[in-house]
C-alpha cells in the first residue's frame, strides 16, 4: 500500500497538468548531490520492475533459434534467428531502426559474440545490449518481467528522469511505482536519501510537483 503523502503528490501533479490530445507519461525527476558521477561506479544504472506496470506496451525482441525461438514467439514482439542476424552486418540503418523500435533485447547465449559484432554499435550506446539466456531456457518469465521494467540511467548527469507510468493509471498505482523506484535508487546511493537534493513528479508537459 502506497504512502498517503505520495498518493497526494501524484494527485497534485495530475490535477496541475492540462488535458492533452495524447496520453502523457508520468515521470519522476531526481537531482543528486554530493555524488561524483565522473566515477562510473557512482552512476545510477538500474533496471527496475514496476509493481503496477508501465501502463503502455513495452517491446521485447529475442535473438534465438530452435525451441527457444519457438517458445519466445508466444510472448516476444519479435524473434530474430541466426540467419536474420547476419543480415544486419554492415547495415547501420537497419541496425539503428531495430535498436530504436524495441525497449529490451534477450539473446540465446551462443549468439552474443555475433550480436556484439553486428549490432553492438547500435545497441551498446543505447544501453540495450541483450541479456543472455541459455539455449535450453524458457524466456517467457524474463520477457514478462521486462515488459514492466524501466531503465534508470544517470550517466554523468546529476538530474535524470524515470518513467513511472501514464496519466490514465490510478494515483495509487503510480504511487506504488514511485516508491519502488525511490527505494531502489536510494539503495544504490552511498548515503541513500541524503544524496538526493530534490525530487519532482510531473506529467510529460505538466508542471513539476516537489516530493523531496
Amino acid at each position: 500500500m502506497a504512502e498517503k503523502k505520495n498518493i497526494e503528490f501524484i494527485k497534485q501533479a495530475l490535477k496541475a497538468a492540462k488535458e492533452r490530445k495524447f496520453t502523457e507519461s508520468v515521470e519522476l525527476a531526481i537531482n543528486l548531490k554530493d555524488v561524483d558521477l565522473s566515477i562510473p561506479k557512482n552512476r545510477i544504472d538500474e533496471e527496475i520492475s514496476l509493481p503496477k506496470g508501465r501502463g503502455k506496451q513495452i517491446k521485447v525482441a529475442v535473438f534465438g533459434s530452435g525451441e527457444l525461438a519457438i517458445t519466445a514467439k508466444k510472448t516476444a514482439d519479435q524473434v530474430i534467428g541466426p540467419e536474420q542476424l547476419n543480415e544486419f552486418a554492415g547495415d547501420k540503418k537497419s541496425a539503428k531502426k531495430l535498436a530504436n523500435s524495441h525497449d529490451f533485447f534477450i539473446a540465446e547465449a551462443p549468439m552474443m559474440p555475433t550480436i556484439g559484432k553486428t549490432l553492438g554499435i547500435a545497441l551498446g550506446p543505447r544501453g540495450k545490449m541483450p541479456k543472455p539466456i541459455p539455449p535450453s531456457a524458457d524466456p517467457t518469465a524474463m520477457i514478462t518481467m521486462l515488459k514492466t521494467t524501466v531503465r534508470v540511467r544517470s550517466k554523468e548527469r546529476r538530474t535524470f528522469h524515470v518513467h513511472l507510468g501514464i496519466r490514465t493509471m490510478s494515483p495509487e498505482d503510480l504511487a506504488d511505482n514511485l516508491e519502488a523506484v525511490l527505494k531502489r535508487i536510494e539503495a544504490k546511493l552511498e548515503r541513500g536519501r541524503q544524496n538526493i537534493a530534490s525530487a519532482y513528479i510531473k506529467t510529460t508537459m505538466g508542471p513539476a510537483v516537489r516530493i523531496l
